[in-house]
C-alpha cells in the first residue's frame, strides 16, 4: 500500500509496505527493515517472538538518540516479552508497539513533524 506524507527536506520515509518487504525513500528493501533518522538496514527478525535488545542495537546507537521507537509487529499488535521491554526501558528506550501498517503511518507522521524517530519493521 502507497503512504503519502509531508516530507521535511532530507528526511526519509515509509513510501509503501508491500508483502515481503517496504519502500522507504524510493527504495525498495525486501524482508523486515530498521528505518533509521539517517539510514534503513536489514532487520534479521520474522516474528515479535525474534525481537531482543541485541537486535535493536542500530536503534542504540544512533546519535543523538531517537525520541520514539516504534516496533511493527507485522499483521497484528503484539507485546514484547516483559524482560525486553525492561532491558531496553533501562537502556533508555520506550518501544511503541502497533501492527506494522500502523507503524509505518505513525513513523511518517512523526518525521512531518520533525521528530527524530526510528521504526523497527517486521514485513507483512
Amino acid at each position: 500500500m502507497e503512504l503519502n506524507s509531508a516530507v521535511p527536506s532530507g528526511s526519509r520515509i515509509v513510501d509503501a509496505y508491500l508483502p515481503g518487504g517496504f519502500r522507504v525513500g524510493g527504495q525498495r528493501f525486501d524482508g523486515s527493515v530498521i528505518v533509521l533518522p539517517d539510514g534503513v538496514l536489514p532487520w534479521d527478525v520474522a516474528s515479535v517472538d525474534q525481537v531482543s535488545v541485541e537486535s535493536l542495537d542500530p536503534v542504540r546507537s544512533v546519535s543523538p538518540p531517537v525520541d520514539v521507537l516504534l516496533i511493527g509487529c507485522g499483521a497484528r499488535m503484539a507485546l514484547l516479552p516483559p524482560g525486553v521491554r525492561k532491558a531496553l526501558r533501562d537502556l533508555g528506550l520506550v518501544a511503541d508497539m502497533m501492527d506494522t501498517t500502523a507503524a509505518c503511518r505513525t513513523f511518517n507522521v512523526l518525521v512531518s513533524e520533525n521528530r527524530r524517530a526510528a521504526a523497527a519493521l517486521i514485513a507483512l
